[in-house]
């Protein structure tokens, strides 16, 4: 009588567990970068609670706080000069739109596209 074959071979777990590791390395790449958008995001929304009810926003004010705010966040990448504050009607608007990079290894890479709008007032 032949024996039944049971569980799974080795060339099985290999086939399951490679494409496994490639997603969980993927993911461990991507995520300082979305850490670093956290921080940015924060930042902004931090300067617009400082902002709320102020009718004299003066962009160099804004610009300078959220630098003090980068700096004690250890935000790199986006610079402060990438956030722009523009006019919407009545309104200030915060914005930002970068990209970022990751590698993974030899010649792929993975693009992060990041944006982020805050009303100030």
């Amino acid at each position: 009588m032949r024996a039944r074959q049971r569980g799974i071979t080795f060339i099985g777990w290999v086939v399951l567990l490679v494409p496994v590791a490639i997603v969980a390395y993927a993911l461990i790449r991507t995520v300082p970068v979305y850490l670093n958008y956290m921080k940015v995001s924060r930042a902004l929304e931090q300067i617009a609670s400082e902002a709320k009810g102020d009718d004299q926003l003066s962009v160099q004010a804004l610009r300078n706080s959220l630098e003090k705010r980068f700096d004690i966040d250890s935000v790199s990448y986006p610079k402060t000069d990438q956030v722009s504050f523009v006019r919407d009607g009545q309104k200030w608007v915060a914005e930002t739109h970068y990209e970022d990079v990751t590698p993974l290894f030899a010649n792929v890479s993975i693009l992060l596209k990041f944006d982020k709008r805050v009303p100030l007032n």
